[in-house]
């Protein structure tokens, strides 16, 4: 059986919950991953009022949309940075407050954890989202970064999600991690040392996006193979890298859509991930879950490439087999 095509409306937390839920049907997609900001799941309501959740649900119920994951990376993303003059623009005023650091960084743990709440009311059961990085910017060793400074970052990776994983464990609800560049996890060996600082707590696991790992020199598959059970949810998302001698890695400080960048995101076929071995491998791990399309791509327009993205993932899409391809052999032969 196909797995559900879904989108995520981070990118269009622009438009209304109403019109994204019917633009989502229109594009033909099965169902949703709703963003915890603009009006589209407001976390504060959903636990305030008492009919929030219960007229979420009817809204894509009327519409045929299924939702099986709900999406809180703004908030995640100040648990654990060092907070600044970005931070605001992202976050609800209520995290925000006064913009002390100290107080940003509470209110935003408290935020997660209200998340895991309202995902149970709303009747999901994972969270995507950020963590944030405290030592993202030790990245490159210069001035020389000793090991006991990384090991500080991961111990208040520990030291503040250990309590919202209990929060998500009480509330049957999992929190899956987008492995990306500004989190405490951003490749593979990162990956294995989160899980390691939570003593691999089953509360917490990953939202699989290729998209970030292709432009590393990652392959994606690999990350599939090495986590087959933390594999909590799954974004269908391009990239494609840009190197042409001029152009670099880092991106030398330009926007997303800049044609001198060294990589940028691409509708999804049309960058470099191989998504073909991208579905072996979630067959191989036996992932049920949905397909959920993070729509991004500087240079099309957003709604002629929703619509095609959703086509191209439900066509990529298939069920392992259930017997060899060469048992009928065997069969004649009896």
């Amino acid at each position: 059986m196909a797995r559900p095509v879904t989108l995520f409306t981070g990118q269009w937390a622009d438009l209304p919950f109403t019109e994204m839920v019917a633009k989502t049907k229109s594009f033909g997609y099965d169902g949703i991953e709703l963003a915890c900001w603009g009006d589209h799941f407001e976390v504060d309501k959903a636990i305030a009022e008492a009919d929030y959740c219960d007229n979420k649900r009817q809204a894509l119920d009327d519409a045929g949309l299924q939702c099986h994951a709900i999406s809180a990376h703004l908030a995640g993303q100040a648990v654990l940075d060092n907070i600044d003059e970005r931070h605001q623009a992202i976050l609800p005023d209520y995290v925000w407050g006064d913009g002390d650091p100290a107080g940003v960084n509470q209110r935003a743990i408290e935020e997660l954890k209200q998340t895991a709440r309202a995902a149970q009311k709303f009747g999901v059961e994972v969270v995507n989202g950020f963590t944030g990085s405290s030592i993202w910017h030790l990245l490159y060793s210069f001035p020389p970064v000793p090991p006991s400074m990384i090991d500080a970052g991961f111990d208040l990776f520990a030291e503040r999600f250990n309590p919202i994983m209990d929060v998500y464990g009480e509330c049957g609800v999992r929190f899956a991690l987008e492995v990306h560049p500004t989190e405490i996890a951003f490749d593979i060996y990162t990956a294995e040392r989160a899980l390691e600082a939570l003593d691999n707590r089953p509360e917490f696991g990953f939202n699989f996006d290729p998209s970030h790992l292709i432009w590393q020199g990652i392959d994606p598959v690999k990350f599939i193979r090495r986590f087959p059970d933390r594999i909590y949810h799954v974004h269908i998302k391009d990239a494609i890298v840009t190197l042409d001698g001029a152009t670099g890695i880092n991106c030398s400080h330009l926007n997303f859509g800049d044609a001198r960048r060294g990589w940028d995101f691409r509708s999804p076929g049309r960058g470099g991930v191989n998504f073909e071995e991208i579905i072996r491998a979630l067959n191989e791990i036996d992932y049920q879950g949905p397909l959920s399309i993070e729509w991004e791509d500087s240079g099309m327009e957003r709604e002629y490439g929703a619509a095609e993205a959703c086509e191209f993932t439900k066509k990529l899409d298939f069920s392992p087999s259930n017997r060899a391809f060469d048992a009928a052999f065997d069969e004649a032969n009896d």
